[in-house]
């Protein structure tokens, strides 16, 4: 990866899994303004003057093409191996002086607002941690310092991946309360996805 990041900050987008519950590839879902899911959430990291680098897998990889300038794009050649994989391959993508890694994954599309929200909780406190609270409840993304970039790099499946560090690092974490629960959905199945798809739209 020889191209200048357009902005010191940076977000993992997992898009690599099979998508066996949605029974469709989550990236090329429709969302909003007129654009996929994975383009909608590429699209609102860079306005949130934030790197996107999006994981895909060789059967998605083609998506790379579809993506606006300052995306960047690489591929897990394995993502059998599980989710923490295409972390660590993400990882590898950004630079060691990034300031800020974000963790995100494909069907937890988020407004450049909510983006912005965070990163400016999470620089302003310092934090190793950040994460969107609604309720009692953590949500996603999660923000990362650069501190803990090396901690990020040791996680595996066998460990519970990122679950380790949320769990060792609890009573630490920056949680930044929303009204909205958006910040809690994961749309893994069709009904999920319509009920976000139809509330968002509204």
């Amino acid at each position: 990866m020889n191209i200048e990041p357009d902005f010191p900050n940076f977000a993992i987008i997992l898009a690599a899994g099979a998508s066996s519950r949605m029974g469709k590839c989550k990236t090329s879902l429709p969302w909003l303004d007129n654009q996929t899911m994975l383009c909608y959430q590429v699209s609102q990291w860079l306005k949130a003057s934030v790197t996107p680098v999006v994981v895909l897998s060789p059967h998605n990889a083609d998506r790379r093409f579809e993506m606006p300038p300052g995306t960047w794009a690489v591929v897990n050649p394995e993502p059998s191996r599980g989710k923490t994989s295409s972390l660590l391959i993400g990882l590898q993508a950004i630079p060691q002086a990034a300031e800020t890694i974000a963790i995100a994954a494909v069907d937890q599309p988020r407004s450049a607002e909510i983006y912005q929200t965070l990163l400016h909780s999470h620089q302003q406190h310092y934090s190793l941690i950040t994460a969107p609270v609604h309720g009692d409840r953590l949500g996603h993304p999660l923000l990362f310092s650069r501190a803990m970039r090396s901690e990020l790099e040791t996680v595996s499946e066998a460990s519970q991946g990122i679950r380790h560090l949320i769990k060792h690092y609890f009573s630490t974490i920056n949680q930044v309360q929303f009204p909205t629960p958006i910040v809690l959905s994961d749309l893994n199945t069709p009904e999920a996805y319509q009920s976000q798809l139809d509330l968002s739209s509204a």
